[in-house]
């Protein structure tokens, strides 16, 4: 077993020369996945100072804590699912690699291009779902059970827009090496 990226990981992201729509997609995505981290950032940082109001409000004051869990699950939720683009861009997800070190480099290429593609489809469809299930939370007027009542197209959208940024991020990687370019 290796611990060690693979070496196509290593490469510098090279776009297929002239092929300016993969570069260009490349680049775009690439600037909105960093805008989104930032903003990830923030809200996880809000999602720390609501729970830390929480927990404090509740053990000095005893305020009432109706809103703040849910706050920061919303929070949560949206900085979980729109930074995963982000981290498949970097390669970041949890991946077994037993057969690295028994494969030629080709051969790895090949199957993590097939890793690509079953996992484009796998999120393609909760994609799909996931914009279902928050057009009907919108359409019907859909509501958490708590006191505070937020409406659930909020993280059913964040998690819609969320799957579907990573499936433009897997749809990239898997058009770039039949573009020309390297992987990442």
């Amino acid at each position: 077993m290796t611990h060690d990226p693979l070496s196509d990981r290593d490469d510098a992201l090279k776009t297929a020369s002239g092929n300016t729509l993969v570069a260009a997609l490349s680049r775009a995505l690439s600037l909105l996945n960093t805008i989104i981290v930032v903003f990830a950032a923030l809200a996880l940082i809000a999602a720390c100072g609501i729970l830390s109001y929480s927990v404090i409000g509740r053990a000095l004051f005893q305020a009432a804590n109706y809103w703040q869990d849910e706050a920061a699950v919303f929070l949560l939720v949206g900085a979980t699912f729109m930074t995963a683009a982000y981290v498949q861009s970097r390669r970041g997800h949890v991946s077994i690699e037993a057969f690295v070190g028994l494969l030629s480099p080709l051969a790895n290429r090949i199957r993590l291009w097939l890793v690509d593609v079953a996992s484009f489809l796998f999120c393609a469809f909760f994609a799909w779902k996931s914009w279902t299930l928050t057009q009907e939370a919108y359409v019907d007027g859909q509501v958490s059970n708590s006191m505070w009542s937020p409406p659930l197209a909020i993280p059913y959208g964040l998690m819609a827009c969320g799957m579907t940024l990573l499936c433009l991020q897997l749809l990239l990687q898997i058009i770039m090496p039949l573009a020309g370019a390297s992987r990442r």
